[in-house]
């Protein structure tokens, strides 16, 4: 099952101290007054240390992000993309490619966020859409329906046919993460997909969970079960994956403020391949200038640049992959406004 690409708002805050992470310090706060010193086996000599509260790990699908996000994404082509914002709360986008190797096309998108404030930078309920020139939609609806629970529903059609949906559910305690996704449920054929992920702090480093994909349709049904682990350290994040279906496994490192470097290995059972690629981000803020690159055993060379044209609502993007074994190259250029 493939997942449904989530609308996502600005990131809260880093969580304080102490404290669970889902508010901040309101403003006004100040120390408690310190009291005089008690003499030696008073009450308050006796009394225990306090408990460390344990960090919410975040969602299970999130633990590779920030690996992810060192990589350059591929671009092949060229891309204009026009964003416009209506009111505080929608917001409507024009996407043209042109491809030299796929169909060429038009994607309208609107989101629209709504009023329930729930942190800094978070409103919902979240709509997002878009809808090409043949017709066919994706959209997707994410709401927090209580400060623990957050759902969302997304639906793709390929012209006037449905032909993905997914929906769930996700608990978020003090400290673990607990979700429940149903794809493409057909009760009449008797065909579906149910994915549990659990995700637990264990420390304020490290984060262990697991995840339960179970597929059934005519004829066919499976269980793949894989156990995953994350450890966060001041300036590092190490995860591993580790299923019936194969291996993953992650190494982020951020340098400095400027270079940050990502270290991916995958292995798969089913199609018997094994991959390790290196990726890197530099960024370099006075010049308005964002470059990523990397390299994988499969001997493919791709870097992507990126630049702001300030003070213009205006940025430039330059593409280049290269697959050495296949001789095959790849280039693309957008350019996005607003």
């Amino acid at each position: 099952m493939g997942s449904v690409l989530a609308a996502s708002s600005p990131s809260p805050p880093p969580p304080m101290p102490g404290g669970p992470g889902l508010t901040s310090v309101p403003p006004g706060f100040t120390m408690p007054t310190v009291s005089p010193v008690s003499p030696a086996g008073s009450a308050a000599a006796e009394q225990p240390e306090a408990e460390v509260t344990l960090p919410n790990p975040g969602a299970f699908e999130e633990c590779h992000r920030k690996c992810k996000e060192v990589f350059p994404m591929q671009m092949e082509g060229v891309r204009l993309t026009v964003n416009k914002g209506l009111s505080n709360h929608f917001q409507v986008n024009h996407n043209i490619t042109l491809s030299t190797q796929g169909d060429s096309s038009y994607r309208f998108g609107a989101t629209y966020v709504g009023t329930k404030q729930t942190g800094p930078g978070e409103a919902f309920p979240v709509m997002v859409g878009d809808m090409d020139n043949t017709g066919s939609l994706n959209a997707q609806i994410i709401h927090q329906v209580t400060n623990s629970v957050r759902s969302k529903l997304a639906f793709q059609t390929q012209q006037q046919k449905f032909v993905n949906w997914q929906g769930d559910a996700e608990f978020r305690g003090e400290d673990f993460t607990a979700t429940v996704t149903f794809g493409n449920p057909d009760v009449v054929v008797g065909s579906g997909i149910i994915v549990a992920h659990y995700l637990q702090s264990i420390t304020p480093s490290l984060a262990l969970g697991g995840e339960l994909v179970y597929h059934r349709r005519p004829g066919e049904e499976g269980t793949v079960m894989s156990l995953a682990g994350r450890y966060t350290g001041s300036n590092f994040i190490a995860t591993l994956t580790l299923g019936g279906a194969g291996a993953h496994a992650s190494y982020y490192h951020k340098a400095n403020d400027q270079l940050q470097i990502g270290v991916e290995f995958e292995a798969s059972t089913r199609m018997q391949d094994t991959s390790v690629s290196l990726g890197y981000q530099l960024d370099v803020p006075k010049a308005n200038l964002l470059f990523k690159g990397s390299i994988d055993s499969n001997w493919v060379v791709g870097a992507t640049l990126e630049k702001k044209l300030l003070p213009l609502p205006l940025s430039l993007a330059l593409c280049s992959f290269l697959n050495h074994r296949k001789n095959k190259f790849q280039c693309g250029f957008g350019v996005t406004i607003g």
